[in-house]
C-alpha cells in the first residue's frame, strides 16, 4: 500500500508541475497576446499613432507565432564606446553610447548585439534603460529593413540578462513617415533569421 502510495503521489505531483507549467506558458501566451491586440487597436482604430489616411493602406499587422524557444539568455560583456550620432529616418540625430555587448547562443548557432543607452535619458528613472535595435537575416523581405527594436532594463550588476524576442517591435516610422526612427547600427546586423515578433504589416492592394 505505502509504495503504491508514493508512487500515487510521484504521479500526482508531476502532474501538478505539468499543470503549473502549462498554466504558466498560457499566462505568458495570453498577456503578448493581449499586448498584441491592444497595440493593434491602438494603430489601427485611433488617430495616436498615425491619422486615418495612413490606417488606410493598412490591411493588418502581422507576427511571427509566438515561440518560447525565442525567450534567451544572454551573456552581457561590458564594452564601453564613444558617444556617436545615430542615423534615423530623418536628419535628427540622436546621441547614443555602446555600453556593451549581448552574447547568444541558439541551437548551436552563436550571434551578438551591441547594446546603446541614450545620451539624452538622464532623469533617474531611466539609468538602467537600454536600446537594442536589430536588423537580422529576415529583412526587408519579412521584416523591417531599418531593425527592429528591442527595450530592456540592464544593471550595472548583472552578467546574464533575459531577453524575450517575442516582444520586438517595428519603430513608427514602418507606419508613417511621418516619424523619425534610429537606424539599426551596422553591428547589429546579424545573419541569423529571428523568427519572433512583428512583421512587416500586410499592406492593402491598390
Amino acid at each position: 500500500m505505502k509504495t503504491n502510495f508514493r508512487r500515487l503521489l510521484n504521479v500526482g505531483l508531476t502532474l501538478l508541475i505539468s499543470y503549473s507549467t502549462l498554466n504558466a506558458q498560457d499566462n505568458y501566451m495570453d498577456s503578448l497576446q493581449n499586448v498584441r491586440d491592444e497595440f493593434n487597436q491602438k494603430l489601427l482604430h485611433t488617430d495616436s499613432i498615425i491619422n486615418p489616411e495612413e490606417q488606410s493602406i493598412i490591411e493588418s499587422l502581422s507576427y511571427f507565432e509566438i515561440d518560447r524557444s525565442w525567450i534567451l539568455t544572454a551573456k552581457f560583456k561590458k564594452k564601453k564606446g564613444k558617444v556617436f550620432e545615430m542615423p534615423t529616418t530623418t536628419t535628427r540625430k540622436p546621441e547614443y553610447r555602446r555600453i556593451g555587448y549581448l552574447h547568444f547562443k541558439r541551437n548551436g548557432e552563436k550571434f551578438k548585439l551591441a547594446v546603446y543607452k541614450s545620451v539624452g535619458f538622464t532623469l533617474p528613472k531611466y539609468k538602467d534603460y537600454v536600446f537594442i535595435p536589430f536588423k537580422d537575416g529576415n529583412a526587408p523581405e519579412k521584416t523591417y529593413g531599418g531593425g527592429r527594436y528591442l527595450d530592456l532594463e540592464i544593471t550595472d550588476d548583472m552578467k546574464t540578462v533575459k531577453v524575450d524576442f517575442n516582444t520586438a517591435y517595428n519603430p513608427y516610422c514602418v507606419y508613417s513617415h511621418r516619424y523619425s526612427c534610429p537606424i539599426t547600427p551596422e553591428e547589429n546586423h546579424i545573419e541569423i533569421k529571428v523568427e519572433a515578433g512583428v512583421k512587416n504589416p500586410v499592406m492593402k492592394e491598390e
